[in-house]
């Protein structure tokens, strides 16, 4: 065991699902831990623990135990049946939702042409418009007068 091992879980002919600290860890410390984790001092054995009902899934919840610990720092020794990072269970095969399909059908759409869309735009540059010739003669502007006579 490494000596910066802070926990080593087991199993006990006896017991059942055991674990234990090292001197690494303060004793008060470990002994919170562990009573969170459903672990109980077994008496007369000071520094041993071993999990609450372990028919209860006891595999399961001391494996959860040991990956609970790794998550908050500790390093933790497991037997090999018992290490979560040693015995992963094989993957579950993944439900197909139809939302990657979805989203090709989507990104080809976009990416073609739309059939109600006329001919594509040409991408020569827009010709310059004739501007309307000036006139020879000055235009006259008639202003309306008011029906009243007074200005404004």
């Amino acid at each position: 065991m490494d000596p910066g091992t802070h926990f080593a879980f087991g199993t006990h002919e006896q017991h059942g699902f055991v674990a234990a600290f090292t001197s690494s860890m303060p004793a008060h410390l470990a002994h919170w831990y562990l009573d969170r984790e459903q672990f109980e001092p077994v008496p007369d054995q000071p520094g041993l623990f071993r999990l609450t009902e372990p028919e209860r899934d006891g595999p399961r919840r001391t494996r959860q135990a040991i990956h609970d610990l790794r998550r908050h720092g500790y390093a933790v020794h497991a037997d090999i049946a018992l290490d979560p990072a040693a015995s992963a269970s094989p993957p579950r095969p993944v439900r197909s939702n139809g939302l990657m399909e979805r989203r090709s059908r989507i990104a080809q759409a976009a990416a073609g042409r739309s059939p109600q869309r006329g001919p594509a735009l040409t991408t020569s540059p827009p010709s310059a418009r004739p501007m309307p010739p000036k006139p020879t003669y000055a235009p006259t502007v008639h202003l309306a007068s008011s029906a009243t006579g007074r200005s404004r």
